[in-house]
């Protein structure tokens, strides 16, 4: 009878954990995934925002690790290192917009180039 029981239960919670990540994906956001921007030089890294709100990088060690949401229409990445990156809609394409730390997000940017999501 407990061994039943315990099958059951991990039936039960085995379909619930598939019904989440299906929904998961179904309800992907406009933002998740990959990203090819550029930095405050012009140099090309790529930006990974996950479903769960983390965010990686390939910019070298200094940006690796951060997390990321969707504010106002917005991609707002919250770097490791205090940089904050913002990725938005601008007509047909997006743009990404890079602030020090410190920096309101309501003022300039410290660098602003072309963000194209990978497919």
């Amino acid at each position: 009878m407990k061994t039943q029981h315990l099958l059951r239960k991990a039936l039960v919670l085995s379909t619930l954990g598939f019904t989440l990540a299906f929904a998961g994906n179904l309800f992907a956001g406009e933002f998740d995934g990959t990203w090819d921007l550029s930095d405050t030089q012009g140099k090309p890294y790529t930006a990974i925002l996950s479903q769960d709100g983390t965010a990686s990088g390939t910019h070298g060690d200094s940006m690796k690790h951060g997390n990321w949401s969707e504010e106002n229409g917005a991609a707002v990445i919250h770097w490791k290192t205090g940089w904050t990156t913002r990725i938005e809609k601008q007509g047909d394409h997006y743009v990404k917009k890079a602030y020090k730390p410190g920096s309101a997000l309501t003022g300039k940017p410290d660098s602003v180039a072309p963000a194209v999501k990978q497919k």
